[in-house]
C-alpha cells in the first residue's frame, strides 16, 4: 500500500501548494501549468499525488485538462460555487472532518431520496447490488456512488466526488465481512422505503468503518 497516496494531510497540503504556485507564478487565465513531473520534483511528492490533485482543482473548475496539450487555468472566477468550494477547502487543512461531514449528510440525503422514489423500477437495480454484494468482495464507494447516481442530480454527484476526494480514501478498501452485511441491510431497507431504518444502518456502518481506519 502506498502510504502517500492514503494521507488526506499529504493531498490537501499537495493541493494548497498548487494553488500557491499558480498565484505565485501568476499564470494568467488559460496560461498553461508545468507538467505533473515538474510539479512533482518541485513539491518533492509522487506523481500520483500530483495527479490526484490536479484532478481535483479541475473538478472545482480551477483548471482544464486538454488532452494532449497540457493544463490550464480556467476562468474560475464565473462560478460563484467554484469560489465558495475553493476558498474553503484549498485553504485550510483544517477543514478535514467538515469535509466528511459534509459527505456524509450528502450520501444520508441520497439514501432518503432514494426510499421516496418509485419501488417498482428498482427492484431489479437493488437486487442486482444484493447479489454483488453477496457474491463477490465490494470496495465501499462502489455501492455508495451507484446510490448517489440514482438520485440523478448531477451536481449532487459532482460535489460528492469532490469531497471525497478531499476526505481521503478509506472508500477505496474493500468491505468487510461486517461491512457487507450491514451494506447488505441497508439495501433491503431502501428496497423496501425504510429510510429511519437505512440511515440508521448506514451510521453503524460509519462508525464500524472508522474503527477499522484507526
Amino acid at each position: 500500500m502506498n502510504p502517500e497516496k492514503n494521507s488526506p494531510k499529504m493531498f490537501l497540503e499537495t493541493v494548497k501548494k498548487l494553488r500557491e504556485i499558480i498565484q505565485e507564478t501568476k499564470v494568467p487565465i488559460g496560461g498553461k501549468l508545468p507538467s505533473e513531473r515538474v510539479l512533482a520534483e518541485q513539491l518533492q511528492v509522487g506523481r500520483s499525488t500530483i495527479r490526484e490533485a490536479l484532478r481535483s482543482l479541475e473538478l472545482l473548475g480551477l483548471i482544464e485538462t486538454r488532452r494532449g496539450e497540457g493544463t490550464f487555468l480556467s476562468d474560475y472566477r464565473k462560478h460563484q460555487l467554484v469560489e465558495v468550494l475553493s476558498t474553503f477547502i484549498l485553504q485550510d487543512i483544517k477543514t478535514y472532518e467538515d469535509v466528511n461531514e459534509t459527505r456524509q449528510t450528502l450520501e444520508k440525503d441520497a439514501i432518503r431520496v432514494i426510499c421516496q422514489k418509485d419501488k417498482f423500477k428498482q427492484h431489479r437495480i437493488w437486487d442486482g447490488f444484493l447479489l454483488k454484494l453477496r457474491e463477490e468482495q465490494v470496495i465501499r464507494e462502489e455501492i455508495i456512488r451507484e446510490i448517489i447516481v440514482l438520485v440523478g442530480n448531477r451536481l449532487t454527484l459532482k460535489i460528492w466526488f469532490l469531497l471525497k476526494q478531499f476526505a481521503g480514501d478509506p472508500y477505496v478498501k474493500e468491505m468487510s465481512m461486517d461491512e457487507t452485511t450491514i451494506w447488505i441491510e441497508i439495501l433491503e431497507n431502501v428496497k423496501n422505503g425504510d429510510e429511519y431504518k437505512a440511515i440508521s444502518l448506514y451510521n453503524q456502518w460509519l462508525l464500524l468503518m472508522n474503527r477499522s481506519e484507526v
